[in-house]
């Protein structure tokens, strides 16, 4: 910043003096600096702005890091979305886009770590600052856990320097050892919390600032993190496990890791809710004839239970158009999920007489409801930290019951609803999810029946949690998807188990790139990352 005003300085006194002010600054700019400072403005960075915009800019500030990534790919892959539009929703056939593909990638190393890595190096070394700094470890964390479990290898431990000392081209650094250190981060910045010292108050848009929300909210990452190595590395998985429980993780939906919304300014919308609503999703103007529709998969589940969220889910499109029609379109009786991977054209094979027209006939996300302007980005629901509970009494590794720490979840999700616009309260959801766990018991057996409802019960729980879900099938491979086998598609009829690294990558990054391949496999949808163990 400094640089920058000494520049206009020079460039504004050589255009009204010439070469003589020029000459004279060259032998003398005693109180230059103090000259070009603009009192009215800040000229060093306020934590506490960096820390709100870190927030922000991570729940999404562009399709890069919403739109693309958790429904377009994550959110097909694992049959919540359907489209005929083969190229506007690629996820739902395993095709290749690279904005698509490249969307999280970029916008979390260019967008999304830029104010992190700042406050880490300005809190540093100042003890009073320290919860300010363990608090943006944490976030940095939260960050990067998803880059590298839908990429596989990625730069970690030198992402985001460029910002600091010029470091543009970083080296990759294999899964292991960012699973190794993100998990060392969560423990130390957590232990490190002091309720004594300053935080980050009503700029941070999730806790307030409370260091002991914090962190619960570390030790629930420790939780998701440890739970997904139990494939690669059962034994790492456990210890972390049962430390992430002793240590204390979310207790109640008051402990969601949320950022609110308002639909008064475009800038404080859902963006992802809001890219649905556009041409991209479910446009009321389409009439029914939008791009995105529900999966048959998705729907047809939620029907056989009599899943009281359905309506909270999905909706026909006259009760998009119209809030006052919502209560009847959204009836579970009208409910109907496109079949994935199929066109405009090969739909025509699967039901004769197709015309476009019936595309109406299908479900689309609820927009007054789950994806609505104001709904909460979630970073991690209490629901899911109750699945990991369930499956870590399932192992042995947690207390309680599978059944219980199961019921628990169900109750979590469906009370969640009260976060949202024109959903039930959390009194409403109570009485329904009992009513739903009575008509869809828990039912004790094999270990293999008990991971498939605790996980097909995730799945159904954390729909728009769509990257969290994606990595949770590909470790537990619950629920069991029939993939799609669309033609020409990427993976050979089978569903992706990476994104692709950015094609920028390999010609601006080329030596690490090429290290990243050599160690972890070729460049290609089907490579599977470290945890992600066959």
């Amino acid at each position: 910043m400094k640089i920058d005003h000494i520049k206009q300085g020079i460039s504004k006194m050589a255009f009204g003096l010439g070469t003589a002010a020029v000459l004279l600054l060259s032998s003398c700019d005693k109180g230059f600096e103090e000259m070009n400072r603009n009192p009215n403005a800040f000229t060093e960075p306020v934590i506490g702005n960096l820390f709100s915009a870190a927030i922000i800019r991570t729940a999404g500030v562009g399709d890069g890091n919403t739109l693309y990534p958790n429904s377009k790919q994550a959110g097909c892959f694992v049959q919540y979305f359907a489209s005929l539009n083969p190229w506007q929703w690629t996820g739902d056939k395993y095709l290749y886009k690279p904005d698509y593909n490249n969307g999280l990638w970029n916008t979390a190393y260019r967008t999304e770590l830029k104010e992190p890595v700042q406050i880490l190096e300005l809190t540093a070394d100042d003890p009073e600052q320290s919860n300010l700094h363990n608090i943006a470890r944490i976030w940095r964390v939260y960050i990067l856990h998803r880059v590298t479990d839908m990429y596989g290898d990625i730069p970690y431990f030198e992402a985001g320097l460029g910002y600091i000392n010029g470091t543009y081209k970083p080296k990759y650094d294999n899964q292991e050892a960012v699973y190794a250190d993100m998990l060392k981060e969560l423990e130390e910045s957590a232990a490190a919390l002091d309720p004594a010292k300053p935080s980050y108050g009503a700029a941070d848009f999730l806790y307030g600032g409370d260091v002991e929300q914090w962190r619960v909210f570390a030790h629930s990452l420790m939780l998701r993190l440890g739970m997904r190595m139990t494939k690669v590395d059962p034994a790492a998985a456990e210890s972390w496990v049962k430390k992430a429980i002793a240590a204390g993780v979310m207790q109640s939906n008051a402990d969601i890791a949320r950022l609110e919304h308002t639909s008064g300014s475009g800038t404080n919308w859902n963006w992802n809710s809001r890219q649905l609503q556009t041409a991209e999703g479910v446009p009321p103007s389409a009439q029914g004839k939008g791009f995105s529709k529900l999966n048959k998969t998705f729907i047809d589940y939620l029907k056989s239970t009599n899943d009281p969220r359905l309506p909270f889910y999905a909706t026909l499109w006259q009760g998009n158009i119209d809030i006052t029609k919502l209560p009847a379109e959204s009836s579970p009786e009208k409910q109907k999920g496109l079949p994935g991977g199929y066109d405009y054209t090969s739909i025509q094979d699967l039901i004769p007489g197709w015309t476009d027209n019936m595309q109406q006939e299908y479900s689309e996300i609820n927009i007054h409801t789950i994806a609505h302007l104001e709904a909460p980005t979630i970073f991690q629901s209490y629901a899911e930290v109750e699945y990991l509970l369930a499956e870590a009494a399932l192992r042995g590794w947690g207390p309680g019951t599978a059944k219980e720490h199961y019921e628990a979840g169900v109750r979590a999700a469906f009370q969640a609803q009260e976060l949202y616009p024109n959903a039930m309260d959390a009194n409403q959801a109570l009485v329904a999810a009992n009513g739903y766990l009575a008509d869809n018991p828990y039912t004790p057996g094999s270990f293999d029946s008990e991971m498939k409802q605790i996980h097909t019960q995730f799945w159904a729980s954390l729909f728009m949690n769509n990257i969290e879900v994606y990595a949770n099938w590909r470790r537990t491979g619950y629920p069991n998807l029939i993939p799609t086998d669309y033609p020409g598609n990427e993976t050979g009829g089978k569903i992706q188990r990476r994104l692709m690294y950015p094609d920028t990558e390999i010609s601006l990054n080329t030596e690490n790139y090429n290290a990243a391949i050599q160690h972890q496999g070729p460049d290609l949808f089907m490579t599977r990352i470290w945890w992600d163990k066959e």
